[in-house]
């Protein structure tokens, strides 16, 4: 049997309740981390912990809360001896309205619990790690902060930010042996993804097989392990080679409508 790669680590997982979180909380257990699922929504967290037992606890956490993100981090120090891995997962998405028609009725919530709730992550772990050894935070973004689109102004904004700002994180955090990335994943059904994924994967995605949480999951795990102790600073697509460039079957589209205007 292997051993568990990550024995004897702490874990937060935010927006660990449901979707990729869930799907994380679960991975970064079964490899042996104690982990701490943030979250607003108490009665799916708490109920996944009950599932998971003495490995994992739930507390309440609103990330646009700077104070409550610092409460989980005390929580998970208390709770479990220490804090090593911080998964800045929770955020919400937003309309399709275009630019010139958006109130921004939206935009202040969209930004302060995807952007500033990374942010906040990382700062309140990175207090209690760079005291302590260091540690490994990682952030998830969306295919939006790599590939432009219409509408949607303030979510893809805000997880292009997260991006940017997890190199700089990096950056800053390297002389306390913390490092810190990145993921943007794409078209993975979630609570948030409810469009129709079949002319999403035949046009836009190269690899056409649809993603699941445990896809993202695994690259977490695999962050969060000595395996990686040479990655900082990376932006991590999760998305069947939808930044890379077109599928074949647009491709072939755009070709077929070409010769038929010839």
């Amino acid at each position: 049997m292997q051993p568990e790669e990550l024995a004897g680590k702490v874990a937060i997982v935010t927006g660990g309740a449901g979707g990729i979180g869930r799907a994380a909380v679960q991975a970064l257990v079964a490899e042996g981390a104690k982990v701490v699922i943030a979250d607003v929504d108490a009665e799916s967290g708490e109920a996944l912990a009950a599932q998971l037992g003495d490995a994992a606890a739930f507390h309440p956490t609103d990330v646009s809360d700077l104070a409550q993100v610092q409460a989980v981090v005390d929580f998970a120090v208390s709770r479990f001896g220490g804090l090593h891995i911080m998964f800045n997962n929770a955020g919400i998405g937003s309309s399709m309205t275009r630019l010139l028609d958006d109130d921004f009725a939206d935009f202040t919530r969209i930004m302060n619990v995807n952007l500033f709730g990374v942010v906040a992550g990382a700062q309140q772990a990175a207090r209690h790690m760079k005291d302590n050894g260091g540690g490994v935070i990682i952030n998830n973004a969306s295919i939006a902060a790599v590939n432009a689109g219409p509408g949607m102004i303030a979510y893809r904004s805000s997880k292009a930010a997260i991006a940017h700002a997890t190199k700089c994180m990096a950056i800053d955090l390297a002389p306390h042996n913390i490092r810190v990335n990145c993921l943007t994943p794409a078209h993975i059904r979630t609570g948030i993804t409810t469009y129709d994924m079949g002319p999403v994967l035949k046009y836009m995605q190269p690899l056409q097989r649809e993603a699941q949480p445990e896809d993202v999951a695994n690259a977490v795990v695999f962050l969060a392990g000595d395996r990686a102790a040479q990655i900082t600073g990376i932006v991590m697509p999760i998305d069947g080679g939808a930044t890379a460039g077109t599928s074949m079957a647009q491709t072939r589209l755009i070709m077929s409508q070409r010769a038929k205007s010839d």
